[in-house]
């Protein structure tokens, strides 16, 4: 069996440990641990961004799903605007037209009655002629 006498070096030992540990702490750890204290933050506030990036996409998505809705139901409602007033035009030309083709109606109606009347006061005229003409050919004589 082996037996260690505690002598000075065991001291030497420890005060070594100790200033190696200072030292590492110092220069190694302290600086590490820094390190990822300050990644730690920036990550947080990196997220911290992305949360709020996203809640105001969010907000407007929302703006603008509502700022669409609303665009269509006032196109709707200028659409229905145009529509009634394309009706009501509509009417009025068609009810135009109606008047003027039963103006035209009447008018040729009267040219039609003034013209019969002008063959029927022209063949007045020629009537005895005719039956004249007519009833030689029948009974084959001359008056």
């Amino acid at each position: 069996m082996i037996t260690v006498i505690p002598d000075i070096s065991l001291v030497y030992q420890m005060i070594n440990f100790f200033v190696l540990l200072f030292m590492l702490n110092l220069v190694l750890y302290k600086p590490i641990r820094k390190v990822l204290l300050e990644r730690k933050a920036k990550v947080e506030s990196l997220e911290d961004g992305v949360e709020r990036a996203s809640a105001d996409l969010d907000s407007q998505k929302d703006s603008y799903k509502s700022g669409l809705k609303e665009a269509r139901s006032k196109g709707l409602k200028e659409k229905e605007i145009f529509v009634a007033a394309a009706s009501k035009e509509e009417l009025e030309i068609i009810d135009q037209i109606n008047k003027k083709a039963q103006a035209n109606l009447a008018q040729i109606k009267e040219q039609v009655a003034s013209e019969t009347e002008q063959a029927r006061k022209a063949l007045e005229g020629e009537v005895e002629a005719y039956a004249k003409a007519i009833g030689e050919k029948i009974l084959g004589r001359a008056f």
